[in-house]
């Protein structure tokens, strides 16, 4: 810095060296030559001044190294091992139902914040809380599900934990209030239906290498089985949500495989087989432990098929699908528990239509639900109107026109629903 700042100094002295005989042969007047050699000083005093802030600003070798240092650091950050994200939904609204003495209620249906932590592309913790307020005012937190997904590779994942049930479509897709395209699941999907909730296990999912333009995806899983719950020398119904010990000691195999011939459509075959035991009565009549293991097979049919990619206009907002579940339990010799087998079996098939160059839609459901007590048995007809105000914030107003066995009760109560739901 020094030898730049003399030379730049000896180079200005140079220039004044060589104006001063200019000036002098030119006849320039003393006043004048004066008055360019103070320009000249005043130049070099800045230029001097430039180079000691220059040398004032200059830094260690170590200083730059600490530099860089931070800087990596700071790129850390930018392309990350673990990645951190939250998602979920929620919905509140108002119910009315019609047959009793119900003078509607204002309803908080559920809080639901989803939680994803990954790292890298090898392994991701996933989990879901499902937060209600009862009717008593009670506020009852679950866990929805949560498990671990180690990605083998491109085409398959071992997932571990409570895990949603491949069953079918609804439970593991579509049951998001978000995403449901009615205020309330078909009859049947729910808890003590004939579609299975949740199980704990393991599965391996994924989908196989595209063939052409077809696709596919599939789910193989093990897990603890289901409890029966017995009331009045029947069994009430089957308790498939998920449970942390295998009252029967007998595990439950099964799955499901789905093909997309083309991409708007998939269709979908799914069974479980395994055993399944008594574990609740609520008369206190019977004992559990001298209760046998039953037999208990599920299986299911589903279709989605999206139009959105006809060239027909008018047929581009329309969406149909449909689902089929049956379960069955077989009979036993032992226990006091009703001997002879039950079985529980459900349908539903649905059209949604959104309106072209509108936000509104138009969903109608027909639902049959055949449970093994007759006074569980449901034929539902559903219509509703829809409102998208973005891809994530839907309004529903729902009409439920239901046809039960035993009059006034609530699988024979027609019902008007309101719903806002929001996915984040």
């Amino acid at each position: 810095m020094k030898y730049a700042r003399n030379k730049i100094s000896i180079s200005i002295a140079g220039a004044i060296a060589v104006l001063l005989p200019l000036s002098v042969s030119a006849d320039a007047s003393y006043d004048a030559l004066k008055a360019q050699v103070e320009v000249l000083q005043k130049q070099l005093e800045k230029v001097q001044e430039q180079l000691e802030a220059q040398e004032e600003r200059s830094v260690t070798k170590n200083e730059v190294k600490v530099l860089e240092k931070e800087i990596v650091k700071a790129s850390e950050w930018q392309t990350p091992n673990t990645l951190i994200h939250m998602a979920g939904y929620g919905d509140v609204g108002y119910e009315k139902s019609y047959g009793d003495d119900d003078d509607g209620s204002f309803r908080m249906g559920n809080f639901a914040p989803i939680f994803h932590f990954q790292y890298r592309d090898l392994v991701m913790l996933e989990a879901e809380l499902e937060i209600t307020v009862e009717d008593d005012g009670e506020t009852n937190t679950e866990l929805e599900y949560m498990s671990i997904d180690f990605f083998l590779n491109d085409y398959m994942a071992l997932v571990g934990g409570k895990f949603l049930s491949p069953i079918g479509q609804f439970r593991q897709n579509l049951h998001p209030s978000w995403i449901n395209k009615m205020a309330s699941a078909p009859p049947g999907f729910g808890h003590d239906g004939a579609a299975p909730v949740s199980d704990i296990g393991f599965q391996l999912r994924g989908g196989l290498p595209a063939f052409g333009n077809v696709r596919t995806n599939y789910a193989i899983f093990v897990s603890n089985g289901p409890t029966l719950e017995f009331e009045d020398g029947a069994l009430e119904g089957i308790d498939a949500e998920g449970f942390n010990k295998d009252a029967d000691g007998d595990k439950v195999v099964g799955g499901r495989f789905a093909i997309l011939p083309v991409p708007s459509l998939e269709i979908g075959l799914s069974g479980a087989t395994g055993k399944t035991a008594v574990n609740k009565d609520d008369g206190d009549s019977i004992d559990i432990k001298e209760e046998g293991n039953r037999d208990y097979d599920v299986y299911g049919a589903d279709f989605s098929y999206d139009l959105r990619s006809l060239e027909t206009q008018w047929l581009q907002g329309l969406g149909l699908r449909g689902e089929y579940v049956k379960s069955k339990v077989g009979s036993t010799d032992k226990g006091e528990a009703a001997s002879a087998g039950a079985k529980w079996t459900t349908w539903y098939t649905q059209a949604a239509y959104r309106i072209p160059s509108t936000q509104f839609e138009t969903v109608i459901r027909y639902t049959d639900f055949n449970s093994a007590i007759d006074s569980g048995d449901q034929k539902q007809w559903a219509l509703g109107v829809n409102y998208l105000f973005s891809n994530s914030f839907i309004g529903k107003v729902n009409y439920e026109w239901n046809d039960g066995i035993e009059p006034n009760s609530s699988a024979d109560s027609n019902r008007f629903l309101f719903q806002l739901a929001y996915g984040f």
